[in-house]
């Protein structure tokens, strides 16, 4: 064994152990809210990644498939633990859910079948390569976009960090792969990659464990309630929620957190912090959502105006489309506007 082997081997048995410190920590504290357990699951994941890319079995083995599945599952438990932690988003969509299903079994596919076997093989290892970069553009996709209303300081800094090391590193993953496959490079050389894979999981966990715990998985705000200020004297605070009041900004569907302060004459940074810390949101379309979706729900609660069609009300009170509006309103409510307004104004 060189002394690159055993330095690696070190370098992944570390990882391994703070996964498993970090997977422990988040069970402890944050068991209940969702991207804490997606983390968990994406970390375990994450573990079988490290162990295959050892490449300690050489023929076929049952717990050799059973890790093979675990890494298969990475990008797929990646792209909905961004959702959910960068996005605050507290269910899935049974299609989501479906994709990261249909993904392991391909893998599974790709486990079982030999080159021998033919298109089956062939079809299945593209599909895999296909499938690890779809999953890694939509979640750089979903860090990417929410970054200008994320209300934590440490995740949107994280964010444009996690969006440039990982997108260079699913590239090359992926380049690596494919040359690997049709024999264009070493084993050496992909071995390699594999080790470079432990660095990238070590600066995660260090990146996680420097951040405020109140920062990481709390619970977030219902939307479809409007916050006001906690017990402690903010005039910011009054400041905000009485503009809101009175101007009723919320109903510019362009409204930025960035264009609210400007409005307001405050500095960006301390509306941030008074959202955030003092209403308790995470997200800036938290905070727009829940003045939203009250004059909504007003107006579907109203019987004079119940002929008025429900996007009317909707693009009215500020959200850009009706497929937004619809999640917001069902995440809040648990039932659609259809029947809100069916039970309210009937």
């Amino acid at each position: 064994m060189t002394l690159f082997d055993q330095i690696d081997l070190m370098a992944r048995g570390g990882s391994i152990s703070l996964l498993a410190l970090w997977s422990w920590i988040l069970l402890r504290d944050h068991g209940g809210v969702l991207a804490a357990r997606l983390a968990v699951a994406m970390n375990a994941a994450i573990c079988c990644y490290i162990v295959v890319t050892i490449g300690w079995y050489q023929r076929p083995l049952i717990i050799g498939l059973v890790f093979a599945l675990g890494a298969g599952s990475t990008p797929g438990l990646f792209w909905l633990f961004t959702k959910s932690w960068f996005n605050d988003e507290q269910r899935f969509r049974p299609r989501d859910l479906a994709l990261v299903g249909a993904s392991v079994a391909n893998t599974a596919v790709v486990q079982l079948t030999f080159p021998e076997d033919g298109w089956i093989n062939t079809a299945s290892g593209v599909i895999f390569r296909v499938a690890m970069l779809a999953f890694a553009g939509a979640a750089l996709i979903e860090m990417w976009r929410g970054r200008e209303g994320d209300l934590i300081e440490g995740r949107r800094k994280l964010r444009t960090r996690m969006v440039f090391v990982v997108g260079i590193y699913v590239i090359l993953i992926a380049l690596t792969e494919v040359a690997a496959h049709n024999g264009w490079i070493s084993h050496q050389r992909q071995h390699v990659m594999g080790s470079l894979a432990v660095l990238v999981i070590l600066a995660f966990c260090a990146a996680m464990f420097r951040m405020r715990q109140s920062d990481l998985f709390a619970v977030p705000v219902d939307q479809g309630r409007r916050s006001v200020p906690a017990t402690i004297d903010d005039p910011l605070a009054d400041k905000l929620l009485e503009y809101m009041k009175r101007e009723m900004p919320h109903r510019d569907e362009t409204l930025s957190i960035a264009k609210l302060a400007a409005q307001l004459g405050e500095q960006e940074y301390r509306l941030r912090r008074t959202i955030n810390r003092q209403m308790g949101h995470r997200n800036f379309s938290s905070f727009l959502n829940g003045y939203r979706l009250a004059e909504v729900k007003a107006a579907l609660s109203d019987a004079s105006q119940r002929e008025v069609p429900i996007i009317t009300i909707a693009l009215d009170a500020g959200f850009g489309s009706l497929g937004p509006f619809n999640r917001a309103f069902r995440e809040a409510e648990g039932m659609t506007p259809s029947e809100f307004r069916a039970r309210f104004a009937g």
